[in-house]
């Protein structure tokens, strides 16, 4: 049986492109239009500046046509000119010597900006959970004596008949007393999440009331709902939870104006922790705020990480055990003048336990 090159090429997932002395379009196949949002028809003959724009990839391209070697490239940023759309793509420019395609240029390109994410996202799990089993044990030994410390300046109060050292006593119970909160938050949620039907468009507009209560600041909430999402299982209060911690911050980092977004929308066929589910919900947070230091953007979701003065840097970790507990993550991009938190929570039911 005769096999039809066209259709061969055509079932590969890797974009093959291919141009000719003049770096114009010859060839491309189906998983190239679907990458670059073109067909061959309407490209072909057309320079390749008409589908991408990357100084960095021409200039490989060019190393390659003038040594006449083939060249690599990992993890290369490129801008679709189409849509402008930004992605990742590692890429083989072979120039080709037969007789059939002189001087002409193969590309392979393979897009990998999922793969990037999903390992970003892998290593960010297994570095907060280590992270958060040594708080725990940290938090277990400073629990003990505290209790004593706290005992002891009590049973001392019971022994004195001044009222001036009493004060001491006290303020010495109430530390204690703080610093038993603290370690509470330290040692993260210790309930699984509840199984009971969620409405998340209830719940943000329970935050949005929540936080609109404060009328000494003038900030603008912005709703953008999908109305068509379901209800879900899930835990109501721990969702409230989360959702109120980002939004606060937003609020904080806003100062008395601003705008903030809530943004709800279905993702299809997303990864989530090596897990691939069919439907998962989105909720966008987004401030128009100054935006989260460079140095804090990879250290967020850690304990006792803060960026604000007199915080517990306890909040954004719990919330990511919170929608861990609901196998979902939460993300953060974050520029001046543009700062977005996504929580990312499959709408399949069943709920991690760690």
């Amino acid at each position: 049986m005769k096999v039809n090159k066209t259709e061969l090429l055509d079932i590969l997932t890797c974009a093959i492109l291919v141009l000719d002395p003049k770096l114009q379009v010859t060839y491309m196949n189906q998983a190239c239009e679907m990458l670059f949002g073109q067909s061959l028809q309407r490209v072909q003959g057309e320079a390749l500046a008409q589908l991408l724009r990357s100084d960095l990839f021409y200039a490989h391209l060019q190393t390659a046509v003038e040594q006449n070697a083939p060249q690599s490239i990992r993890e290369c940023v490129i801008e679709l000119t189409n849509s402008n759309e930004i992605v990742t793509v590692d890429c083989v420019i072979t120039p080709l010597n037969n007789d059939n395609w002189q001087q002409q240029v193969l590309l392979e390109i393979q897009q990998v900006d999922r793969q990037l994410r999903i390992v970003r996202e892998e290593n960010m799990v297994h570095q907060q959970r280590a992270l958060r089993e040594l708080v725990r044990g940290i938090a277990h030994e400073i629990k003990n004596p505290l209790g004593g410390l706290r005992g002891a300046a009590q049973l001392l109060e019971s022994e004195l008949t001044s009222a001036d050292l009493k004060e001491y006593t006290q303020i010495i119970i109430s530390e204690a007393d703080r610093l038993k909160n603290l370690v509470n938050g330290m040692l993260g949620p210790r309930t699984l999440p509840r199984e009971e039907n969620v409405n998340i468009h209830e719940v943000l507009e329970h935050v949005r009331n929540l936080a609109s209560t404060d009328l000494t600041h003038r900030i603008e909430f912005i709703r953008d709902y999908d109305p068509s999402i379901p209800e879900f299982q899930g835990d109501r209060d721990q969702l409230v939870q989360v959702v109120l911690n980002i939004v606060s911050n937003a609020v904080n980092a806003l100062g008395d104006t601003g705008k903030i977004q809530l943004r709800t929308r279905v993702l299809r066929q997303f990864t989530i922790q090596q897990k691939r589910y069919r439907h998962v919900l989105k909720i966008e947070i987004c401030d128009n705020g100054p935006g989260v230091p460079p140095h804090l953007q990879d250290k967020l979701f850690l304990p006792m990480v803060s960026g604000t003065a007199g915080g517990s840097g306890l909040g954004l970790s719990i919330a990511q055990s919170l929608v861990h507990r609901h196998n979902g993550l939460i993300q953060c991009d974050s520029s001046p003048g543009q700062t977005c938190f996504s929580i990312l929570i499959p709408l399949e039911n069943g709920h991690a336990a760690c």
